[in-house]
């Protein structure tokens, strides 16, 4: 049985038992909103990591996009950001190599990671067509369902598939005339595909086919948006909901046949439509877990894309989106190196606990009250312990020191809760 299986019986499993301790909220009410698909536990049964939740009352979770390409193909490096991704407190991590020995790097990983692992499997399929006759097209549905069994079997935990991507939505696609037709890379190889062989994506075609690999292995499955808005002109238009719509209705058929779905979300999005668009989703997917890129609230901020990420994760996080994809730096410029994956991964993070003191998740202010207490106290150590990167706090205390050590060198004799505290208590 699957955990929804599980979930509808009221079986309450130790694996729920462990992530309803770790999320601090009632184990019966974690399997119902499994059952129910609000919920999902993400832990592929070859791989042995904690489960982790992603849904419903849930805190905000956090995922990080590594991988090679063949521009740059360096396998130590991967590992090297893996381990940066642990220490910062990612919750999960995607590979999306593209060149090398993909099977290796993802095995890897997967080995070596202790939190969850997703892969996008279009890509290693249509690499592996490329390399036997040079075109996309001549990729066949076995292959791709082949691969797509190979990274289940090898304990991938959750995995992207573009099963939107319909004729209808090709047709869709003509008549609106967008100004980035398609910025998805999983979207634009199918879109090929179906194109030049005249036929229907069999992700969609063949989804019972899909979801009997799910089953097998209880495999997440993160329904793509393979037609989300590159830009902000595109967003919220009739392509994106169009696919949305295919989406909330392939979500319904797997829960029925007991495999857990997240439903993935632009993209480039206005400020102001950003609650829009999770108030859209969760009403038309009927409440399933929401993963959102970013969204970037504006196409120019290249080379800061983590800041206007962030601040559309925040905005989507307190309106009810569950998993974020963060951004880092050299988002639409290059592969990220060791800080950028750093710098991504926090900015992503300070947006999630941001959503979830706005979204009252339990436990989630403990943290922002101790440092308080600390501030409080001019208790740099205590302080220190509460930040999101100490190291770099440590830094910049040493790189222009206070004349006094309790203080900071803004202030310096001159802070502001030395002084009402001498005042007020008369020190």
């Amino acid at each position: 049985m699957t955990r929804i299986d599980y979930a509808k019986k009221g079986i309450i499993t130790d694996e729920m038992e462990k992530v309803a301790i770790i999320e601090k909220v009632p184990p019966e009410k974690l399997a119902s909103d499994i059952a129910k698909g609000l919920s999902v536990i993400t832990r592929n049964n070859n791989h042995n990591i904690t489960p982790l939740g992603i849904g419903s009352g849930l805190r905000t979770k956090i995922n990080a996009n590594i991988g090679t390409s063949k521009d740059r193909i360096a396998f130590d490096e991967e590992l090297n950001k893996l381990e940066v991704l642990v220490k910062y407190g990612a919750d999960a991590v995607m590979d999306l190599s593209t060149g090398g020995a993909i099977k290796d790097i993802r095995n890897a990983l997967i080995n070596k990671s202790p939190i969850a692992v997703g892969t996008v499997p279009i890509y290693e399929a249509v690499v592996r067509a490329v390399e036997q006759s040079n075109k996309i097209a001549k990729m066949t549905e076995d292959q791709l369902f082949n691969v797509i069994e190979e990274h289940a079997k090898d304990g991938v935990d959750f995995i992207t598939v573009h099963c939107g991507v319909t004729r209808r939505a090709l047709d869709r696609l003509k008549i609106e005339g967008r100004k980035l037709d398609v910025v998805s890379r999983g979207g634009a190889f199918l879109l090929e595909w179906m194109i030049l062989n005249d036929r229907e994506n069999p992700l969609y075609e063949q989804y019972d086919r899909l979801l009997e690999i799910a089953k097998k292995y209880d495999l997440t499955l993160s329904l793509g948006d393979g037609l989300r808005p590159g830009c902000l002109e595109d967003a919220t238009d009739r392509c994106q909901l169009e696919e949305l719509i295919t989406l909330s209705e392939l979500r319904d058929y797997a829960l029925n046949e007991g495999v857990q779905v997240i439903i993935e979300g632009p993209g480039h999005v206005p400020l102001n439509q950003v609650e829009l668009n999770i108030k859209l989703q969760k009403e038309i997917c009927k409440g399933a877990p929401f993963y959102v890129l970013g969204p970037l609230v504006t196409d120019i901020a290249i080379g800061y894309d983590h800041i206007a990420a962030a601040i559309g994760g925040a905005i989507a996080g307190a309106a009810g989106a569950d998993f974020l994809c963060y951004v880092t730096p050299s988002e639409h410029i290059r592969l990220p190196d060791l800080e950028d994956v750093k710098e991504g991964l926090i900015a992503s993070k300070i947006a999630a606990h941001a959503a979830d003191i706005a979204k009252a998740i339990p436990g989630a202010l403990e943290k922002d009250k101790q440092m308080t207490i600390y501030r409080k106290n001019l208790d740099w150590e205590g302080q220190i312990s509460m930040s999101f990167n100490p190291e770099k706090i440590r830094t910049l205390r040493k790189q222009i020191p206070p004349s006094i050590d309790e203080v900071c060198s803004m202030c310096g004799e001159f802070c502001a809760i030395k002084t009402v505290e001498r005042v007020l208590h008369r020190k």
